[in-house]
């Protein structure tokens, strides 16, 4: 009986003392840690509960602390006492974590929710998928173990190759545009035509790894080749700024570009030209330059197109300028009308420049086409016939003429084959040649010094007394007139019976005698 008695008093004893020991039960979650023997897990014997003992169970709290980051290292919590948050021994059921998610202010983290993400859920980023620790992943209600990177919550677009810090280029309102990014700060600025070209233009989308992606490290900008297609097919080179400008393609850097790396070299006048006057249409469009004509218009107007096929200008031209000609009087030699005598010294606009253009192709070749016939109607056809000039004149002289003066009713004999044809043919007074119109008289030629007196009609019959020879009256004849010269008369000078008299301001020898009186020469006394 005293046995039994002992063993319930120690037992009623032990349950009083833990009674007295332990202030209540512990959580579910600590109820592990019910018994006397695991008090010191948590409790310091002798004090109160230390927050080291609390870190070494929850080392992500911990590591958390000792970090500086989350929201038990705020200043909300930072100093104090779990104990004063996360009381225990109030129950199984008693709610050890006091945290009201409608009012819990999310900036004590460390982690402010602005722009986009005031807007989210909790739940939208406090997932076990997305916790790192392994150990937190498998509590189903956490709000623990996040890291503050985007891609702890958010898929990376990027699959690693821009890094972990989305910051640097997006912001918290909209992941598109990457408001944040500034290609400046990039290897590669983006100034003038490339500052209105989309991204995708450079960076284009691609799948790897059977997800969507898009490049944009590590891409080639060295040269232009990349992102350019090469129109001069590696011709010139692949440093495309030697020429070219990010401000339009088309402008070009003449003074960097070598024109003789093409197969057009610029020569002479073509040195000097402006780009655009050839390339009317930017340089990507490809210009014929085989032929002169390809750039310049026809100044011939189609005059060398023979069969459909047209002259090339070099053939009488340069590039060190369009005049003068480089065609040769050896080449003109070659034609129908070979160049002779003054013709060798006669500048070629004088005969091809007709109404202000240049004409080189003739249907004929007569001197009419270039010569004005200055004649009229002073020569008939019988002599100029079909207006042929070389009939009476060579290309040495207009001067010298091949006329043959027998064709004609008036021969030239003694002083008249030796005169000049402007001697008869000319005259001053309307600065006029005269043929046609010519009359055979003498005195279309000589005055009459006889005033008259010898006409026959109304012509003068100068060849009674005179021949070409000379003007002595060769041909006179005293026996033949009325008064033939006998006796003492046969020496007497003419001058004596024929005395000089004046007409209309001429001096003239009087040798028609009205009657042959004795008295009119002699005197009676």
């Amino acid at each position: 009986m005293k046995g039994i008695l002992l063993i319930s008093l120690i037992l009623l004893l032990s349950i009083n003392v833990s009674a007295q020991i332990s202030p209540g039960e512990l959580t579910n979650d600590h109820s592990k840690l019910e018994g006397m023997s695991n008090c010191t897990n948590c409790h310091v014997i002798g004090a109160q509960v230390n927050n080291s003992k609390c870190l070494d169970c929850h080392t992500e709290i911990k590591q958390s602390v000792s970090s500086g980051h989350g929201f038990h290292s705020s200043d909300k919590v930072r100093g104090k006492n779990c104990w004063n948050c996360h009381s225990e021994h109030h129950g199984r059921n008693f709610n050890i974590i006091k945290f009201d998610k409608n009012s819990f202010d999310h900036s004590s983290t460390g982690f402010e929710l602005t722009g986009k993400h005031s807007k989210a859920q909790c739940v939208d980023c406090h997932q076990s998928k997305n916790i790192s620790n392994d150990g937190l992943k498998k509590k189903n209600k956490t709000y623990l173990g996040l890291s503050t990177k985007c891609v702890s919550c958010h898929e990376d677009n990027h699959l690693g190759a821009l890094g972990d810090n989305c910051l640097k280029c997006h912001n918290i309102s909209a992941f598109k545009p990457a408001a944040e990014f500034d290609h400046n700060q990039s290897k590669f600025r983006l100034t003038n035509a490339h500052l209105k070209v989309t991204c995708t233009q450079c960076h284009k989308p691609e799948s790897r790894n059977g997800r969507n992606f898009q490049k944009f490290t590590s891409l080639g900008f060295a040269n232009c080749s990349p992102c350019h297609k090469d129109i001069h097919q590696d011709k010139f080179g692949r440093d495309c700024q030697k020429c070219h400008v990010t401000t339009s393609f088309k402008t070009v850097n003449k003074q960097n570009f070598d024109h003789d790396k093409t197969d057009f070299k610029l020569l002479g006048r073509h040195e000097s030209l402006n780009c655009n006057e050839c390339h009317k249409k930017g340089f990507t469009v490809k210009i014929a330059f085989g032929k002169c004509y390809d750039c310049h218009k026809d100044y011939h107007k189609g005059e060398f197109i023979r069969n459909g096929i047209q002259r090339d200008c070099k053939d009488c031209h340069t590039n060190n300028a369009f005049k003068p000609s480089t065609y040769t009087i050896e080449e003109h030699s070659k034609l129908k009308f070979a160049l002779q005598g003054n013709h060798l010294a006669t500048s070629c606009q004088s005969c091809h420049l007709k109404d202000n253009n240049m004409k080189f192709l003739f249907a004929s070749s007569k001197c009419i086409d270039c010569h004005k016939n200055i004649h009229g109607n002073e020569i008939s056809a019988r002599y100029i016939n079909d207006n042929r000039c070389e009939n009476c004149h060579n290309e040495k002289s207009w001067l010298v003429s091949n006329f043959d003066h027998k064709q004609t009713n008036f021969e030239l004999t003694d002083k008249h084959a030796t005169a000049k044809c402007k001697a008869c043919h000319y005259n001053e007074s309307d600065k006029q040649f005269r043929f046609a119109s010519l009359r055979p008289a003498c005195e279309s030629c000589h005055r009459d010094v006889h005033q008259g007196q010898f006409n026959n009609g109304s012509v003068a019959d100068c060849r009674r007394c005179h021949t070409t020879k000379d003007w002595h009256p060769s041909k006179f004849n005293h026996e033949l007139t009325r008064f033939p010269l006998t006796g003492g008369h046969s020496d007497v000078k003419c001058v004596k019976c024929h005395p000089v008299s004046e007409s209309a301001g001429f001096a003239y020898t009087k040798y028609k005698i009205p009657d042959f009186k004795c008295s009119n020469c002699h005197s009676t006394k």
